[in-house]
């Protein structure tokens, strides 16, 4: 079975959170389906996107689960962008949050290496 999976983040102004995710992914949309749209492949067939709904902005919640958590935090580093918060759970699972300007959280949970 084929799961296609898109993530919605819905910002106030599409214009100015693009450069922010753009950062953020290390590059520009995958995909751009219309003028307040813009898509990134995380992963195949899996797709985080922004889409210009001020009503619903700042409410998002998505979280990945990597192998790479280390080298992607670093990557996002990297690129100007640090973690809002880390934390540890029992087990040693970690998850690392983001937040863009309107507070949606994008986090990446995993086992640091």
């Amino acid at each position: 079975m084929a799961l296609d999976l898109f993530a919605g983040i819905p910002v106030t102004d599409y214009a100015a959170a693009l450069p922010w995710y753009e950062q953020f992914f290390g590059g520009q949309p995958s995909f751009l389906p219309n003028d307040i749209e813009a898509v990134w492949e995380v992963a195949e067939n899996r797709y985080i996107y922004i889409v210009q709904e001020p009503e619903r902005a700042g409410n998002a919640l998505v979280l990945s689960f990597v192998d790479d958590l280390d080298d992607r935090v670093a990557e996002i580093a990297r690129r100007g962008i640090e973690p809002a918060r880390r934390e540890t759970y029992d087990g040693g699972v970690t998850k690392v949050t983001y937040r863009d300007a309107e507070g949606n959280e994008i986090s990446f949970g995993g086992v640091p290496g």
